[in-house]
């Protein structure tokens, strides 16, 4: 068995797994922190950002080429950008030839953003499963996606920038994000979208598919979002897990199932919480709170967001604390080109909600408030800003809108609209992009910042837990999991099982080899067996046959006359 690592971020995982002559890939994520290389794209001409100065190296003397390169580099309080529009990571294509994948296993809509570049730009001709929610939701992003880049296309495309020669007069910082640019591609387009979502086949939990005969396929509930599963891939007699973004919280997706993970022969693990030294509520709590002073002083809240997910949980909590504390008038916006299907399809998943959301669907209630929130007006909803009335935004306010990473989207205008105000807050929630890099570009700001990742993602701990309990034979994790962040020696993986780590490029050997096959006896030769009782309970019998293997199933049958001749003389 092996393993072929494809992405060099557990969060942002792409692995290929070759097991019983079958070829599975497990998710296919895009790598976007690689937008916060790039400038900022306005919705309309921003002075500032057209005014930046090239980007120069601090040694007096470079060659000509490099004076080229730095021309597609701005100046941004001291910090090189690059002016193009944004580019990002894909899974690497090198290492093994895609087109030969059998099947795709997406476990939640984070982890699939890359598949355009899979099912469309190679010759790829397997199967895509994935549940419901995954694909509706999985599609909102892209569409947002697609529609943030293609806004504002550029005349140029640069690319000297990419120069390697370039890198050793970067600063390190810098040269680190950049360091695999030359795999970068920038996004693809609707058409590319359309035609891989129609690849992909919706799968409910605990559902199983059988991949040719040699591997049984099964998605359970991972309780991370809306949809998201983890995968289980058995045959007679090996069992292999694969753990994606799961939670043990209680929230509003499904509960995560533990029982199928169990007595695994291998356990790969990828998308623990990016931020392990917070507490998922305890910023929910500073969220709101942060958000409360602010508009208590007369200011806005901007809060960057993807159009899914946490944001369904923030407009609950947000609602609630405002309303407590007598701030109940104060409106919401939520700015995106899918922001009306991402409120619809909330609520119209009520079967892969946790039990609390469902027994409200049979009331029958909305399962989220934001549908209240919608009907007595106090959440509006645009498709972008443009279509939003002068009388129809009124502030202190909180608005919801994207890209998090602050490059592209209307969320780059209203910080230019309110970054000059010391009264207004920017209040980051995804633990995706580091806010200082974010806000890099459009420094110096005066509204303040206030970083409150929200990750439900497994910690260190709980899935430490986890593993002593599904006792798995073998592990495999990324290598940055083994290593103890800072000088916490709780916040790393520590487990009795074989462990085993991989690290972008790298192909790893699995100690899971075939011992056994299940062979089935065909009904004509198991009608001749006499079986002979050699004690209470206990009968053998003798037999001969010949093997059949088609379709990878083994069987039994008679040996036919002509045969026995031919083994006789």
């Amino acid at each position: 068995m092996k393993v072929y690592c494809l992405s060099g971020d557990p969060n942002q995982p792409c692995l290929v797994v070759k097991f019983k002559n079958t070829t599975i890939m497990l998710d296919c994520a895009l790598g976007l922190t690689s937008a916060l290389a790039f400038l900022p794209v306005p919705l309309v001409y921003s002075a500032r950002l057209a005014s930046l100065p090239v980007w120069k190296p601090k040694e007096s003397s470079v060659p000509p080429e490099i004076k080229a390169a730095c021309q597609e580099l701005r100046d941004c309080a001291g910090e090189p950008f690059v002016d193009g529009i944004s580019e990002f990571s894909v899974p690497e294509t090198g290492l093994l030839d895609l087109a030969q994948v059998d099947v795709i296993l997406l476990s939640n809509y984070k982890c699939m953003l890359a598949l355009p570049f899979i099912t469309e730009y190679i010759a790829f001709k397997g199967s895509v499963f994935a549940t419901e929610p995954t694909l509706q939701t999985g599609r909102q992003f892209m569409e947002e996606l697609v529609h943030f880049t293609e806004r504002r296309p550029k005349a140029k495309i640069p690319n000297r920038w990419k120069n390697p020669e370039l890198f050793k007069y970067l600063p390190q910082h810098f040269r680190d994000l950049i360091k695999n640019s030359a795999d970068w591609r920038q996004c693809y387009s609707m058409q590319n979208v359309k035609s891989s979502l129609a690849r992909v086949q919706m799968v409910n939990f605990g559902e199983k598919l059988n991949l040719f005969g040699c591997v049984e396929l099964m998605a359970v509930s991972s309780g991370y979002c809306i949809g998201s599963c983890n995968w289980v891939m058995q045959s007679s007699h090996e069992k292999i897990v694969y753990l994606s973004g799961s939670s043990t919280l209680t929230t509003h997706p499904k509960p995560m199932e533990h029982s199928p993970l169990r007595e695994s022969d291998v356990l790969i693990l990828t998308g623990l919480t990016q931020t392990p030294t917070t507490d998922p509520d305890s910023m929910i709590g500073e969220f709101c709170l942060s958000a409360a002073v602010t508009l208590q002083n007369g200011g806005s809240v901007l809060v960057p967001c993807n159009p899914s997910g946490v944001i369904y949980d923030l407009f609950e909590c947000l609602s609630a604390h405002l309303d407590n504390s007598g701030l109940g008038q104060i409106p919401f916006y939520f700015v995106s080109p899918v922001a009306d299907s991402s409120l619809a399809y909330s609520n119209i998943f009520a079967e892969w909600l946790s039990s609390s959301k469902q027994n409200k669907v049979y009331l029958p209630e909305e399962p989220f408030p934001h549908a209240f929130l919608t009907k007595n007006g106090r959440l509006k909803r645009y498709s972008n800003i443009q279509d939003i009335g002068n009388n129809d935004f009124k502030t202190p306010c909180v608005v919801f809108t994207g890209h998090p990473s602050l490059r592209f989207g209307d969320v780059v205008h209203f910080i230019e609209l309110w970054g000059r105000s010391g009264l207004n807050t920017i209040i980051f929630t995804e633990p995706d992009f580091p806010y200082l890099e974010a806000m890099a570009p459009f420094q110096p700001l005066a509204m303040k910042a206030v970083y409150c990742p929200i990750d439900t993602s497994l910690s260190y701990s709980q899935v430490n837990k986890l593993i002593a309990d599904l006792k798995p034979r073998h592990l495999l994790l990324a290598e940055k999991y083994t290593h103890a962040i800072g000088q916490r020696s709780d916040l790393a993986i520590s487990v009795e099982a074989l462990t085993l780590t991989y690290r972008r490029g790298q192909v790893v050997k699995i100690p899971v080899k075939r011992q056994f096959e299940q062979i089935e006896i065909d009904k004509k030769l198991a009608a001749q067996l006499e079986p002979v009782e050699v004690k209470p309970g206990v009968a053998v019998v003798t037999l001969t046959g010949s093997l059949h293997l088609k379709d990878n199933k083994v069987v039994l049958k008679v040996i036919k006359r002509e045969k026995w001749l031919l083994i006789l003389f």
